[in-house]
């Protein structure tokens, strides 16, 4: 080996950074990866963003990637660093968000002897990634980074963790980074297979009352143009989970709500009641179908697409299963429906859509108005009409999740940036901070509540050390909101530690980190207030609207129920 040419592990690492043209990268230092820290010093190929916990860097890199359709990426330290990077890449997993982190470890000497801020790092995070690796030589980490980020972007996308140790980022070796990798134990398949393809056509096109339900993979595939010609071309309802918003348009009159526990009525109607349904990129959970044996009941074919074989026929049994990317699914089902000797039967069709506008008719979403307390409802309204429906909507997790998912309406995929599967509060802020590095120059909102904000609430500092104004729009109505609900229907009104009565003096507090602070009290009050807030470009704002504190979200399916138990409101109870 020429000594000359090579270079340490840390800055083989920051060049393998470089060559996968990666901007901006996560992180919080501490000792274990103070040598990567030093060469990220000495380049100018991406920024490092400082946050004020690990959580959040995770977070942030998890919602870059979401909003931008490039790998995320963060960096953290040993033992404590990592263990508060979990929850992080557990959001990141169960969601399906390509992102690569890269952690420090002890000295490889050290491992296993309970050295100082010692963890099995590997053992911890397995169950919370797609894959993770322990680098071993500095010979090999050049490739392993390589494989990280083609696993962590391929077949379904998921976080890839790099263990390495102290002792590999200051050992030196030549730097080569691969252009290629084949692994042979991995390889996703793209293509569907065209003879199930045309099986699925056939049988769309017998339908009477035919259904498109789709999920998060469509966003994921950046499959959202196919998805909405083959909406527009069949003539057939679609419905998207809460990881789909943005797939197909929300304005479409095609479009009939989202489904599953908080979604409308006309969508749970119809998904429970049709007699063909193709799933694209979704997966049948718990929060979509209710009780399986309770959308068991109704006969039906299904169809479903999905680039992981593991989730077709895993909740509900499935009539053609169909294996592949969606995006390359997507375009053959449309050349096939070309190809195709008939259409859909528009009096079947037509006698369809008379139910659906039926069930439409309930109008699920209806709340009553007030005068004297502000609805959480109207502020979202009222967002999505200053917003013109072209922000990038970041929230944490409760209430106020619903509320924006039901009353902004998504028109484009990767516009709606929240926790779907693991349910993460804390996520909003950090997640405004990842979306805004991502497009600087759109227009960021965060919808949270006054419990989620709290427990990333320090991240404040980041915005204001690098410049980021997402504005904070938090539904504040002094609860644990969804927890104070399940309590109200389930467990007779007993609010067992679900009421705040300690909150901070968030204007206040939002000042002290140098930024806008409002309170709102009055629904006279709230169009200024956006308007006014939105008109500050170059300002974070922190919106603290005191809502309804007895507001439920509705419609609303218990657990055990199924798709058509629904809860339309209070009086159902």
């Amino acid at each position: 080996m020429n000594n000359e040419a090579a270079i340490t592990g840390a800055e083989i690492l920051v060049r393998c950074l470089a060559e996968e043209g990666v901007e901006h990268v996560f992180g919080y230092p501490g000792g274990a990866v103070l040598y990567i820290y030093d060469a990220i010093f000495k380049q100018d190929k991406f920024q490092h963003i400082l946050v004020r916990h690990e959580q959040a860097a995770i977070h942030a890199a998890d919602a870059y990637s979401r909003s931008s359709q490039k790998v995320g990426v963060a960096l953290v330290t040993s033992g404590p660093g990592v263990t508060n990077a979990v929850t992080g890449l557990s959001t990141a997993y169960m969601d399906s968000v390509p992102m690569v982190v890269i952690s420090g470890q002890v000295p490889s000497h050290a491992i296993g002897q309970d050295a100082f801020q010692e963890c099995d790092t590997v053992g911890i995070t397995r169950p919370v990634v797609k894959h993770n690796f322990l680098v071993k030589d500095v010979k090999d980490l050049a490739e392993t980074v390589k494989k990280a980020f083609y696993i962590a972007r391929t077949g379904r996308p998921g976080p890839v963790l790099v263990d390495i140790p102290k002792d590999i980022s200051m050992h030196k070796h030549v730097f080569s980074y691969p252009k290629e990798i084949e692994m042979r134990s991995y390889r996703p398949v793209d293509k569907g297979h065209s003879g199930q393809i045309r099986k699925a056509v056939q049988l769309l096109l017998a339908a009477e009352r035919p259904m498109i339900y789709t999920g998060g993979g469509v966003i994921l595939a950046n499959a959202s143009n196919e998805l909405n010609k083959l909406v527009e071309r069949l003539g057939f309802p679609v419905t998207n989970t809460l990881m789909g918003l943005g797939g197909s348009r929300s304005s479409s009159d095609q479009w009939v709500g989202m489904p599953g526990m908080h979604g409308t009525y006309e969508a749970n109607m119809a998904m429970q009641n049709c007699d063909v349904l193709i799933a694209i990129g979704a997966r049948f959970d718990d929060r979509v179908i209710g009780n399986p044996k309770h959308f068991a009941s109704n006969p039906r074919k299904i169809i479903h697409v999905d680039i992981d074989p593991s989730s077709i026929s895993k909740r509900v049994k499935v009539d053609i299963p169909i294996v592949g990317n969606v995006k390359d699914v997507l375009i053959e089902f449309l050349a096939q429906l070309d190809a195709a000797d008939h259409r859909p039967n528009p009096a079947q069709l037509s006698k369809w859509w008379g139910q659906i506008t039926e069930w439409r008719n309930r109008q699920c979403l209806k709340y009553p108005s007030s005068d004297l307390i502000i609805k959480p409802q109207s502020v979202v309204e009222k967002v999505y009409e200053i917003t013109q429906g072209d922000a990038f909507i970041t929230s944490d997790v409760g209430q106020h999740q619903m509320w924006a998912a039901q009353y902004y309406k998504f028109d484009k995929p990767r516009r709606w940036i929240n926790s779907g599967g693991l349910g993460t509060m804390g996520v909003g802020l950090p997640y405004a901070m990842g979306v805004q590095m991502a497009n600087p120059d759109a227009t960021v909102a965060c919808i949270t509540g006054e419990g989620s904000i709290q427990m990333n609430i320090q991240e404040l500092a980041t915005c204001k050390q690098y410049h980021l104004t997402p504005k904070i729009i938090m539904l504040n109505n002094r609860f644990l909101g969804m927890v104070r609900q399940w309590q109200q229907l389930d467990y007779g009104s007993r609010y067992s530690e679900s009421y705040m009565d300690s909150l901070p003096d968030f204007e206040k507090l939002a000042e002290a980190y140098g930024h806008v602070g409002m309170r709102i009290e009055k629904p006279g009050d709230v169009d200024g207030a956006l308007r006014e807030a939105f008109g500050m470009k170059n300002r974070l704002v922190f919106m603290n609207f005191i809502t309804d504190q007895s507001e439920n979200v509705w419609p609303m399916i218990q657990s055990g129920k199924g798709l058509s138990e629904m809860l339309l409101g209070s009086e159902d109870l």
